[in-house]
């Protein structure tokens, strides 16, 4: 008898199997948050962008595309962005590009074991972490962080940068404003 492994493979062949493994071991995006214990998030309501004094940053168009993104997801939120001097939230935020190894498998099928060519090989990519933080002004404290990664290849085309980083956006600010505890 056959294991369920060996059913696969006999099935489809090493070439799909090692593409599916390929597929599981994709990471996906991590999301991490935190936020100052007793804040009152309902007062916030109005926002700032600002710098973070030493953070890496991005090119104009890359800083542009981010702060899309999280001005969108916070418009639906109730925040509203502001250029003026007094706002109820200051938002600054940072990046960090490091680089990992990836897999890449493919075949071209058959019917039984050993019945398909199969190949892998390995690249170097480059995956991003955002760090997103709000500070309150009136106390000059920080009341939520969020962390997400792989959310900037720099490799990728314009189109694919945007749709990660609106997914990682979404991700990172589904749960803000943080329940009450």
């Amino acid at each position: 008898m056959l294991s369920r492994v060996g059913k696969v493979m006999s099935k489809f062949g090493i070439g799909f199997l090692l593409a599916m493994l390929a597929c599981a071991l994709t990471p996906a995006q991590d999301v991490t948050t935190n936020s100052m214990p007793g804040a009152d998030f309902g007062k916030y309501h109005t926002y700032k962008w600002v710098p973070i004094d030493g953070a890496v940053q991005p090119n104009q168009i890359i800083d542009a595309q981010i702060k899309q993104s999280v001005d969108s997801q916070l418009a639906t939120k109730g925040l509203t962005k502001t250029d003026g001097e007094k706002a109820d939230l200051l938002i600054g935020y940072q990046i960090s590009i490091t680089q990992e190894k990836q897999w890449n498998a493919y075949g071209t099928g058959g019917m039984r074991w050993g019945g398909g060519m199969a190949t892998a090989q390995e690249s170097t990519i480059s995956t991003g972490t955002l760090v997103l933080d709000m500070y309150d002004p009136s106390t000059k404290q920080l009341v939520w962080t969020g962390r997400v990664s792989r959310t900037l290849d720099p490799s990728a085309n314009q189109g694919k940068k945007q749709k990660n980083l609106d997914k990682a956006m979404q991700k990172l600010l589904k749960n803000y404003p943080p329940k009450a505890s």
